[in-house]
């Protein structure tokens, strides 16, 4: 039982529970207005009546869900199913009006017969005709809608994107909770950081090479001016053994004259 009253507190969900309901609950009420007109019945006029008058105001709260479940179905969608739904939406909001009339119609078929009761015949083959050409509008609508999700229904290209966008007015926009709106903001935070990171275009590319390029030919020339610092002094001379620089050896005596010294010097001894 909970989860049967989570499903009626879902638009998506009442809206194709109630989407039926203007086009074959209208197409019972016309099927049946008609035969109660050639049996010139007006009992069977009257239920005709009453039941187009409740299949015609069915097209309210078959809108209302409808309208509250866009965002989301939207977000479900593939670009075709999208582009039908707004078809779908926009002949919605332009032709529900025709609904609202058949069912005033309707009203008026029911009660201005108990007054004037010559007007009950041409006020119910009134209400046929606009019924059977709300019936046609009602399938025009729904036609849009079906090919939403069912792609098996698509035997023709998706309609042009619309560029205006559907509106649901403020209450919407004040009863949304504080997830959805969350869910938004996550969502339009995405797609920024999508569009922050697409790859820049072919010019800038061209131009962060060429300084790689120019930064990496600096690197090489700083390269080979060490090198060449480097081998400039491995070939300097080195310093003397006396380690003062430009100082003469010292000379050293030949072999005889160290003979001639060693001679005087054993003369001299006793």
């Amino acid at each position: 039982m909970n989860i049967f009253f989570q499903h009626l507190n879902s638009p998506e969900y009442m809206h194709v529970l109630l989407n039926p309901v203007p086009v074959y609950g209208l197409a019972i009420g016309v099927v049946g207005l008609l035969l109660a007109v050639i049996a010139r019945n007006r009992t069977g006029i009257v239920i005709a009546l009453v039941l187009v008058f409740l299949s015609g105001l069915s097209a309210w709260p078959t809108y209302h869900y409808g309208e509250a479940a866009y965002d989301r179905v939207k977000a479900m969608a593939d670009t075709a199913g999208d582009q039908w739904l707004d078809e779908h939406m926009a002949r919605g909001e332009k032709l529900i009006y025709a609904f609202y009339v058949l069912a005033g119609v309707a009203v008026v078929g029911m009660f201005a017969p108990m007054k004037w009761p010559r007007s009950s015949l041409p006020l119910a083959i009134a209400t046929l005709v606009i019924g059977c050409a709300t019936l046609g509008i009602g399938g025009y609508i729904a036609y849009a809608g079906g090919h939403v999700r069912h792609r098996e229904f698509r035997f023709e290209p998706a309609p042009q994107a619309r560029a205006e966008e559907h509106h649901h007015g403020a209450e919407q926009k004040v009863e949304s909770s504080p997830a959805q709106q969350m869910e938004h903001a996550d969502h339009d935070q995405t797609q920024q950081q999508a569009a922050a990171e697409q790859p820049k275009s072919e010019e800038e590319q061209k131009r962060l090479e060429a300084s790689r390029l120019q930064l990496e030919a600096s690197r090489l020339q700083l390269e080979a001016s060490r090198k060449q610092l480097e081998a400039a002094g491995g070939a300097s001379p080195s310093p003397s053994a006396s380690g003062i620089p430009g100082a003469s050896p010292t000379p050293q005596p030949s072999p005889e004259q160290h003979e001639h010294d060693e001679h005087q010097h054993d003369e001299h001894k006793p």
